[in-house]
């Protein structure tokens, strides 16, 4: 009787252990998502799964290009991701050919899908003057992205920002590590 409640107390110690160290790596290391829609391509797919890294901008400072996720203010359980595309206190400017500027200098980039069409240029029409803690980002597919550019999303705060996207699970065939170009 004595060997079976040592094995169970053993079996419960080591499932609690289990739990906590589940439980550590979900609220601060990194937890799965999946892309819902195409504003990402052709970076990433609708229905991609990815591993979203929690734990490197506790250490460092989000990226230009960085892919990150973040939550959407005005619906509950909804994240979106998008691409950092100006940093804090830079200000960002889209003109009407589609080009975007940073600080008045164009952005050397190839993630953009395609030339911003003049209708989805929103408020980065006039000059976006980014705050010390905010973000301006966009999707890849330009033309069917809702992002910074657009009032009810807009610019984000340091706060808000999760994690970044750090590999892609599935599907296996784009299966690694998203690396910038």
């Amino acid at each position: 009787m004595k060997k079976v409640m040592k094995e169970i107390a053993s079996t419960g110690l080591y499932l609690l252990i289990v739990l906590l160290i589940t439980w550590f790596i979900i609220t601060f290391v990194g937890v799965r998502t999946v892309v819902d829609g195409d504003s990402m391509l052709p970076t990433l797919n609708d229905k991609d799964n990815l591993i979203v890294d929690k734990l490197t901008y506790r250490f460092k400072d989000p990226q230009r290009f960085d892919i990150i996720v973040f939550p959407f203010q005005y619906q509950e359980d909804t994240y979106y991701i998008k691409r950092i595309i100006g940093l804090p206190g830079e200000t960002v400017q889209i003109d009407e050919n589609g080009k975007i500027y940073i600080n008045g200098e164009v952005l050397s980039e190839s993630y953009g899908r395609e030339i911003i069409k003049p209708e989805y240029i929103g408020v980065a029409w006039e000059p976006v003057v980014l705050g010390e803690d905010e973000y301006f980002v966009m999707g890849d597919n330009r033309n069917n992205s809702s992002d910074s550019r657009s009032p009810i999303v807009g610019n984000i705060h340091r706060d808000d920002i999760i994690g970044r996207a750090w590999v892609r699970i599935w599907p296996f065939s784009n299966f690694g590590v998203l690396k910038h170009q």
